[in-house]
């Protein structure tokens, strides 16, 4: 009897063992899952920030945008040659690398904030429209392939033909007449703005004047 009852404690004393080691399993499983679940609650927030923060680039991007169609319809009669103070050039420039990721460290890129002088584009500089603390840039091709006027014989611009339409009210006979035909040329409006934790948007525009 007496080597029975020491056979039975060894026994339940092996089972209490596995018993803590499960537990311990157990909890480090359950450490590591609420390990994952708050660094998940922290990206979904990183995450919401930065669209908060883009979508704020992007209202104020409007502002730009809204600000270089005033200046081409204010200045609209000396858009022949480039005014690179203004951040306005008469030509497309094809090659030109906007956003500076094509050639990185290349010479065909656009000094937008003025703190790369080896970049010959230069853009307008806003400073702040709004409360929200974005810095807006914009620049302004004319999508024509050389300086001028776009009624040269080597020019190729993107335009439209518009007709308008008046009245002979003065006259006898009292109807509609189909003025001059005037050529619109378009315009590539690209507006960039810096934001909180470095953030940068771009937003382009086209605008037919």
């Amino acid at each position: 009897m007496t080597i029975a009852r020491n056979t039975h404690r060894r026994v339940r004393a092996r089972q209490e063992g596995v018993v803590l080691l499960v537990a311990l399993i157990v909890l480090v499983a359950m450490t590591l899952a609420g390990i994952g679940i708050m660094r998940s609650v922290d990206t979904g927030t990183l995450v919401a920030g930065n669209i908060g923060f883009r979508q704020a680039a992007v209202a104020s991007g409007d502002s730009g945008i809204e600000a270089a169609r005033t200046w081409l319809i204010v200045n609209r009669d000396t858009l022949d040659t480039d005014q690179t103070g203004q951040g306005y050039y008469s030509t497309r420039q094809d090659s030109l690398d906007l956003t500076g990721n094509k050639t990185e460290g290349g010479s065909d890129g656009v000094d937008w904030d003025g703190s790369n002088p080896s970049q010959p584009v230069k853009a307008k500089n806003l400073g702040d429209l709004d409360s929200s603390g974005n810095t807006i840039y914009y620049l302004i091709h004319r999508l024509c392939s050389i300086p001028g006027s776009s009624n040269l014989p080597a020019q190729s611009c993107a335009k439209a033909t518009t007709t308008g339409a008046g009245s002979s009210q003065g006259d006898v006979t009292y109807s509609d007449y189909a003025l001059t035909k005037k050529n619109q040329i378009y315009y590539r409006v690209t507006a960039r703005v810096n934001g909180a934790k470095d953030t940068v948007s771009y937003i382009q525009a086209v605008i037919l004047l």
